[in-house]
């Protein structure tokens, strides 16, 4: 997009171009993080499975690979410290995954959010936490991905309105919604780091669309030279613009990552939420079996990793805060020998909602049980047929996951709303009417990010559901600041 590069200790190959036309030229400078008075846009590729570094995507999933993953906690650095010297970052924009629907079992492109997560954490934000006007100050940057009009993909639930100021990147930019994101930070004169991370399809065309729609007349990268690639166009405040092509020279390790210290563990007490357990059996108490209900499910369902530092809990911008970064990345050995998924679920984050003071994309649940579903190489899909705030929403998602066959002999990890995950189990519970039957308190704990709901179909349908399971990892002992890599 548009940065202008004082520094970074590597070789940059420089073309630059005046905005009046026509000045270019290529070299070789060592210099320093780009300039905080320029307008910067920064463009990271992400992996797809058309264009990716050897390795770095599953064939099988369409998602990171375990060097995938750990490429994108190295760029995260990379960025923070050489591209943006240390400075905070203005706008991250991701691609809507489900944009990007990939092989035949058309996987959405989680990589993209996922290959910019780390970094949005190691950015500051300030927000209003009361209606005095109080705020918080947190490592924990908001991502941006949320569709724009013309943006939704079919069969995806379209909003009663689309976000102001947290659309992220659409695939193939149907609408020129890409262009005219990218074109309204130029109009506004908005200096700083604005970072887009999207395949390179989507930057290629886009970087194309802004030096022709701008005549800017830089010499564009005409073929993918890589994952660890990164291009920036960098606007001076006397108009002069320059791309700058950056090559973090990554060497990621093909292994799940560990943490930089030990999470430490907990077990499970059931002091945030008591012991329950229930069942619904056909012909007891009054319950029937639904006719459609599935058989042979068993579906886990978990909070998504913490996500508000402030004492009170107010702290709000749709992603996780640092501490939530720790538990995510330590969510594969936290569950091994606990359950054993076929897949990955969790919501849409294009999905988007209000605070009242601030839009934000609502990503956290799905990054959450990212790097469950790539150090296991499951399949991972995201629900968005529906929306998470639909006051519908526990009847509707009970009917998407419990009934018509499509989850039946099937083991299901579910990243959800915790506001939302007992109202789904009740609703569940409700289809099978009864009489006198117990049915869970809705209400979740603020600081509960660790018990894990287990709902069972048997092979007749009958139902079982408690909470019997957590994560078993200590909350209050998370670092505040998301790991270093």
């Amino acid at each position: 997009m548009l940065k202008i590069f004082h520094g970074i200790f590597f070789l940059l190959s420089v073309t630059i171009c005046l905005t009046c036309g026509c000045v270019s030229g290529i070299g070789h400078n060592k210099t320093a993080p780009l300039s905080a008075d320029n307008i910067n846009l920064i463009f990271v590729v992400s992996p797809d499975l058309a264009y990716q570094a050897a390795g770095d995507i599953s064939p099988d999933t369409a998602n990171l690979t375990n060097q995938g993953l750990q490429r994108s906690l190295l760029m995260a650095t990379y960025l923070k410290k050489q591209v943006l010297g240390g400075n905070n970052v203005n706008g991250i924009y991701a691609l809507a995954p489900m944009t990007h629907l990939q092989t035949k079992n058309k996987y959405p492109d989680m990589a993209a959010i996922g290959f910019i997560q780390q970094f949005a954490l190691l950015n500051q934000t300030t927000l209003p936490v009361d209606a005095k006007g109080s705020t918080y100050t947190a490592n924990s940057y908001p991502l941006n991905v949320a569709y724009a009009p013309g943006a939704v993909p079919g069969g995806g639930a379209v909003p009663t309105s689309f976000c102001p100021d947290c659309t992220g990147l659409d695939f193939n930019d149907t609408k020129g919604n890409n262009v005219a994101l990218v074109s309204g930070i130029i109009k506004t004169n908005a200096a700083g780091y604005h970072v887009f991370s999207a395949p390179w399809e989507t930057i290629s065309a886009l970087l194309a669309e802004i030096n022709t729609n701008k005549g800017y007349g830089l010499k564009l990268p005409t073929i993918y030279m890589g994952t660890n690639y990164v291009y920036g166009i960098s606007i001076a405040p006397s108009g002069e613009a320059r791309l700058v092509t950056l090559d973090s020279t990554l060497k990621p390790p093909a292994t799940v990552p560990v943490l930089p210290a030990p999470v430490a563990r907990a077990a499970c007490t059931h002091t945030q939420q008591p012991y329950f357990s229930t069942t619904r059996s056909g012909g007891r108490n009054g319950a029937v079996i639904p006719m459609d209900i599935n058989t042979n499910e068993r579906m886990y369902l978990i909070r998504h990793a913490d996500a508000h530092p402030d004492p009170g809990n107010r702290f709000e911008d749709g992603n996780l805060a640092g501490a939530g970064q720790w538990r995510a990345l330590a969510l594969p050995g936290a569950l091994r020998g606990k359950m054993s998924p076929d897949m990955v679920y969790s919501i849409d984050p294009a999905q988007w909602y209000s605070t009242g003071h601030s839009n934000f994309s609502y990503v956290r649940p799905s990054l959450t049980v990212l790097p469950y579903a790539v150090a296991n190489n499951l399949p991972y899909y995201l629900v968005s047929n529906f929306c998470v705030t639909d006051p519908n929403e526990p009847r509707l998602a009970s009917d998407f996951f419990f009934t018509g066959g499509k989850f039946s002999n099937h083991t299901v990890l579910l990243a959800w709303e915790s506001s939302r995950i007992k109202p789904l189990i009740n609703a569940l519970l409700k289809s099978y009417a009864g009489s006198s039957l117990p049915l869970l308190p809705t209400v979740w704990p603020s600081n509960d990010y660790d018990t894990i709901w287990t709902v069972t179909l048997d092979a007749q349908g009958n139902l079982t559901v408690d909470n019997d399971l957590c994560e078993g990892i200590d909350s209050t002992k998370l670092p505040a600041m998301a790991p270093l890599f």
